[in-house]
C-alpha cells in the first residue's frame, strides 16, 4: 500500500509524512500550493475525505501498530496520556504558533498587514503553554511517558518554524527541559529525512 500525501511542503502534511516514516509505510506526495489556493479547487475538495492530520496519524499508528516505531504507548494508561497531550498540542500549542506563522510568514507574502498586538498575544500564550511543558518534562523524558510517541511527533513540524524562520527559538531555549526535549525529537532520523526530502516552503 502506498499512501498519498497532499501538500508536502507545509507543516500539517509533514506531520503525516513523519508518522508514515516512523511506521515504515510507503508514501508518495502530491504538490498543492496553499498560497495559490489550490487546496480550495473542486478537485481538492472532493479529495478531502480525511484532511485532519492528527486523525490521520492516529489511524496509521493504530492500523500499522505492529511495524515501525510504537507511537501509541505500551499500556492503556500511556495511550490516555498520549491522547491528553495531543489535545494540549491541538488546542493550546498549535493555535498561537499557527497564527504566528500567518502573521510573520504568510501575511507578508500575500500583502496582508500583520498585527503586532496579535503577535505579542500569540507569543504570550505560547510561553504559558511551554511553561506547562517545562514542568511536565522535568519528570518525564517525553510528554506522555519516557518513550517517544504521537504526542511528541505532532509538535515537530510547527516547532521547526518556531526555531528557524520565525526566529523565536528562545521560547524553547529559555526552558531547560523543553530545550532538551526539542533537541531529542528534532534530531530523530525520521525528521531529518522529512527535511531532506521535503524542505519547508517558508
Amino acid at each position: 500500500m502506498v499512501v498519498k500525501v497532499y501538500g508536502p511542503d507545509y507543516a500539517c502534511p509533514k506531520r503525516v509524512i513523519l508518522c508514515l516514516i516512523e511506521k515504515e509505510i510507503d508514501y508518495e506526495t502530491v504538490d498543492v500550493d496553499l498560497l495559490k489556493g489550490e487546496h480550495l479547487s473542486p478537485q481538492a475538495m472532493i479529495l478531502k475525505l480525511c484532511a485532519e492530520s492528527r486523525a490521520i496519524i492516529r489511524y496509521y499508528a493504530e492500523k500499522y501498530r505492529s511495524q515501525g516505531s510504537e507511537l501509541l504507548g505500551k499500556t492503556i494508561e500511556e495511550r490516555g496520556l498520549i491522547e491528553q497531550w495531543l489535545d494540549v498540542e491541538a488546542h493550546n500549542f498549535q493555535p498561537p504558533l499557527y497564527d504566528l506563522v500567518y502573521q510573520l510568514l504568510i501575511n507578508p507574502k500575500t500583502g496582508v498587514a500583520s498585527d503586532p498586538k496579535r503577535i505579542q498575544e500569540d507569543e504570550e500564550k505560547l510561553a504559558k503553554t511551554l511553561d506547562v511543558y517545562e514542568k511536565r518534562l522535568s519528570v518525564s523524558k517525553y510528554l506522555a511517558s519516557d518513550t517517544f510517541s504521537l504526542a511528541d511527533l505532532s509538535h515537530i513540524p510547527f516547532s521547526n518554524y518556531l526555531v528557524t524562520t520565525l526566529k523565536k527559538g528562545y521560547l524553547i531555549r529559555d526552558r531547560k527541559n523543553v530545550s532538551r526535549w526539542w533537541d531529542d525529537i528534532s534530531s530523530r532520523p525520521s525528521w531529518k529525512k522529512v527535511l531532506e526530502l521535503h524542505p519547508p516552503v517558508f
